[in-house]
């Protein structure tokens, strides 16, 4: 099984190489402002590139257009970055790296700003790891930083110095605006975007929000149910009289899986948590003795989910876990002596599946070696499980 399941990992990744998900409609500017349309390579940034891909027809060779010979590029009804030589602080938040200076320390530096909001009033935003920045034009002004800055004051304390709402107060007036709009804003782009959808429409200008032009369901909620094929050996390591294989029994389990898709890279990367009952019941005849096993649990699968676009509705999805265990009421029973309590460890689960439209799904889902023996010294123990997981998206 564990061959089968290296096997279709292998055909997966070979899959993806041809996978449709790259080029999409789109144009750039170049420096002699001649707009170019072509096809452009949607990486769905979540920093803030310096360079794209790009081909001229469908059927064309692939290139490469960088911020030295780009002044603009986008996809249609989707994005769009500009190219603007600007002053940046790059103060870092890390309280080990934390400046003593309230005031922000500026660099210039040429970059692509990604447009969020485009009108009378303009907001942009520039990503680079950690580092998030946002900036801001009205009409034809020069664009300045949002300024919002972590420091360390005298006393060693964090100090912020948000000024990015007196420029906000004094540069994007309107007479609806009160300054306690200002005042109760956050440096998060979901405020600022908000801000300037107001502003431009208290000032009855037409403008372009990008980010609804993105929005996605960044949530959903699957019912997991499936069979488990699982199988349990238990050994004593003084004396190998109780010493039982209870071989592999196939049982049903029944999961409830939350997805919390991370807004970049084209929704490729989710995290998953997905609670799920599972059972296990056999019994072995030894030589001097019976055993019985009843092994019920509810796991708790933390993990990372990726996706591989086939087309627009179907796609292949790879998994890895980490699982808490968590039994309950669970033996190991012996018809004569002591029985054995079932207190287990964590361990690791690796998935492949396949998803259609969204809503459907078959996962094949393998799970490393499982000790459910804890409390005992003595004894070792050996649980595998192999699942097939069926899905259905609620929502």
């Amino acid at each position: 099984m564990i061959k089968q399941l290296l096997l279709l990992l292998i055909t997966t990744f070979s899959l993806n190489c041809y996978s449709q998900i790259s080029f999409e409609k789109g144009y750039y500017i170049n420096n002699s402002n001649k707009k170019i349309d072509c096809l452009i390579k949607n990486n769905d940034w979540k920093n803030n590139p310096f360079k794209f891909e790009y081909k001229l027809t469908e059927n064309s060779e692939k290139k490469i257009a960088t911020i030295k010979t780009v002044k603009e590029f986008g996809v249609y009804n989707t994005f769009k970055y500009t190219r603007h030589i600007v002053n940046i602080d790059k103060s870092s938040t890390y309280i080990k790296k934390m400046s003593a200076i309230r005031k922000a320390v500026f660099q210039k530096e040429e970059l692509f700003l990604k447009v969020l909001i485009e009108g009378k009033a303009n907001l942009y935003s520039f990503e680079s790891n950690n580092l998030k920045r946002y900036f801001y034009n009205k009409d034809t002004s020069e664009i300045e930083q949002l300024i919002f800055k972590k420091y360390l004051n005298a006393d060693n304390q964090i100090g912020i110095n948000d000024r990015f709402k007196q420029q906000l107060w004094n540069d994007l007036k309107c007479s609806t605006f009160k300054i306690s709009k200002v005042k109760n804003l956050d440096y998060h782009k979901s405020d600022l975007i908000d801000f300037f959808v107001e502003y431009n429409e208290c000032t009855n200008q037409v403008f372009t929000n990008f980010e609804e032009k993105q929005k996605r369901n960044l949530f959903n909620l699957n019912i997991r149910p499936g069979f488990n094929n699982s199988s349990l050996t238990i050994q004593n390591n003084v004396s190998n009289t109780r010493d039982t294989d209870f071989d592999s029994e196939l049982a049903f389990r029944f999961g409830l899986e939350t997805e919390f898709t991370l807004p970049f890279n084209k929704n490729k990367w989710s995290i998953i948590i997905e609670p799920t009952y599972q059972y296990f019941k056999s019994e072995k005849e030894l030589t001097s003795d019976n055993a019985k096993a009843d092994y019920k649990s509810i796991e708790l699968p933390i993990g990372l989910r990726h996706y591989f676009f086939l087309n627009e509705n179907s796609k292949i999805f790879m998994n890895g876990s980490f699982i808490i265990d968590l039994s309950s009421n669970s033996i190991i029973d012996f018809d004569s002596g002591s029985d054995l309590e079932i207190m287990t460890r964590n361990n690791l689960a690796f998935g492949l599946g396949y998803k259609y439209n969204d809503k459907y799904s078959l996962e094949l889902r393998y799970q490393t070696s499982r000790h459910i023996l804890g409390n005992y010294i003595y004894w070792t123990s050996d649980y595998k499980t192999v699942s097939i997981i069926f899905g259905y998206s609620l929502f």
